[in-house]
């Protein structure tokens, strides 16, 4: 993921389903790492954009 960033990556998301875990990337800021989520936002990236991660996780 540090190569997306350092290539203009303004969001990213590591799904890992395994432990049900996502890391969130985001230009100049640490990375968060959520346990579990139902839903993923891309805002304010994307605006209006969520992608569901019932069927994932």
């Amino acid at each position: 993921m540090q190569d997306y960033l350092e290539n203009g990556l303004r969001l990213g998301w590591l799904i890992n389903p395994q432990n049900r875990q996502v890391e969130v990337y985001g230009l100049g800021q640490a990375v968060k790492v959520l346990d579990s989520p139902t839903e993923l936002s891309a805002e304010p990236v994307l605006p209006g954009f969520a992608m569901s991660l019932r069927q994932i996780l």
